[in-house]
């Protein structure tokens, strides 16, 4: 019975090698995202000359800003999705299939990209994910005509929930670090 049981979890320990195809899936994901974003902003560059010609109009040149400005925050949205789907997929490789050896020794490595546990990975998904979602609402927000004092209370108070949940996402954060060690004989 032992045989089969070594044969079995020999089978178990390399299925979890399985997880490669959602490693190469998201780096080509994130890939094809920072690409995608790229072409966006550098075709957004190519036409701000158009910008300061004299023949357009000050409305005219308030949309071609508003628009501009809605283009730049999608470039943000974008590389910070694609920032995602990288993290995502060096995070499921340490966690399932080994350590990423050369981003544990390198001196320019940052510790977003060493990942120790499900939570780590979490965690950084969880920042990325906000990330991305106030960028959403500030593009909403560039979007939006504010037609009366209640529509510009509203965003008031969006940008007040936003900066409260900022303040407790950082708040939790450091209330972790700041944790006391208790000591045996307590």
């Amino acid at each position: 019975m032992n045989k089969i049981e070594a044969l079995f979890e020999a089978f178990l320990w390399r299925s979890r090698l399985v997880v490669l195809f959602a490693v190469v899936a998201s780096l080509l994901t994130g890939f094809g995202i920072f690409y995608v974003t790229t072409v966006d902003v550098w075709y957004m560059l190519s036409h701000i000359g158009e910008y300061a010609s004299p023949a357009l109009t000050a409305a005219e040149r308030a949309e071609m800003r508003s628009v501009f400005l809605t283009h730049v925050v999608e470039a943000v949205d974008g590389y910070l999705l694609a920032t995602v789907m990288l993290i995502f997929s060096l995070g499921l490789y340490e966690l399932f299939v080994s350590k990423i050896d050369e981003a544990e020794g390198a001196e320019t490595s940052s510790k977003v990209m060493v990942i120790n546990s499900l939570d780590d990975l979490k965690a950084r998904l969880i920042k990325v994910i906000f990330m991305i979602l106030v960028v959403k609402f500030f593009e909403h927000a560039v979007r939006m005509d504010y037609a009366d004092t209640t529509q510009l209370l509203a965003l008031a108070g969006s940008i007040a929930l936003i900066g409260l949940a900022l303040f407790l996402s950082h708040a939790g954060e450091d209330h972790k670090t700041r944790l006391p060690v208790k000591s045996g004989g307590d």
